[in-house]
């Protein structure tokens, strides 16, 4: 089975694009499922994990995973597959350093991420860390700018569904699953309940950055985004 694989950051509508893609019956997969790919040996793990609570779709053809954090690894030229689709995201940096803010806040235990300063140092080494990862890939990658989810997913869905060389159209209504909403299988909202995309703009009035935070994550957003787009085999971005 080949594997496509999300490379993005949290809080950038992840959980909506693992739904949508998950729900079409060609591929498995919807969630992150915090392993790395660094051998052949993760991707009969990765079978495991999934199968663990959702069966293989009878005649599909991908299993999919996303990865959000610099704690795990995707070396593709390791693998052994051929047929590998990579597709990598970012969100803008205020919103989602907002976003992360506020999921955080709302915890019991204090976290690092609950602060701006955290959040924001999260936010800069991962974009910093795709950056990396598409300077040097092995094998082509597509890129979206995340936002697209919300505002244009009309121009969005048919992109990817190019991208991945699928044989129906993506739809914007998705499937709730077995680990839909669940802790650590990304979000937790109720948002991700709702079966469908929406495009309500989602704001954070209560949370101020710091200006200079802001900025910092700002300025490397710029030169990430333009490095990873550099180097796409193909991209959607918000003019």
């Amino acid at each position: 089975m080949q594997r496509i694989f999300l490379l993005s950051h949290m809080r950038a509508f992840t959980s909506l694009a693992g739904h949508i893609l998950g729900s079409h019956p060609q591929i498995n997969g919807y969630y992150e499922m915090h392993i790395s790919y660094e051998d052949a040996s993760a991707l009969d793990r990765q079978s495991a994990i999934f199968q663990e609570h959702d069966a293989l779709k009878p005649g599909s053809r991908y299993l999919f995973d996303k990865l959000l954090h610099n704690d795990y690894a995707l070396k593709p030229e390791r693998l052994g597959l051929t047929g590998t689709k990579i597709l990598v995201s970012l969100l803008e940096p205020e919103q989602t350093i907002k976003s992360i803010v506020d999921l955080f806040g709302q915890k019991a235990d204090k976290d690092l991420y609950a602060s701006p300063i955290g959040a924001a140092d999260y936010y800069i080494q991962r974009i910093q860390a795709l950056a990396d990862f598409c300077r040097t890939a092995s094998q082509p990658y597509n890129y979206f700018d995340a936002e697209i989810f919300q505002r244009a997913p009309e121009a969005l869905l048919p992109k990817l569904a190019e991208w991945l060389e699928l044989d129906s159209p993506l739809s914007e209504h998705y499937q709730r699953f077995s680990q839909t909403g669940k802790p650590r299988k990304g979000d937790s909202s109720m948002h991700i309940h709702s079966g469908r995309i929406d495009r309500t703009p989602i704001t954070y009035p209560h949370i101020v950055l710091p200006e200079t935070v802001l900025r910092t994550a700002q300025e490397a957003y710029q030169v990430c985004r333009h490095t990873i787009i550099k180097s796409a085999a193909d991209s959607l971005i918000l003019e």
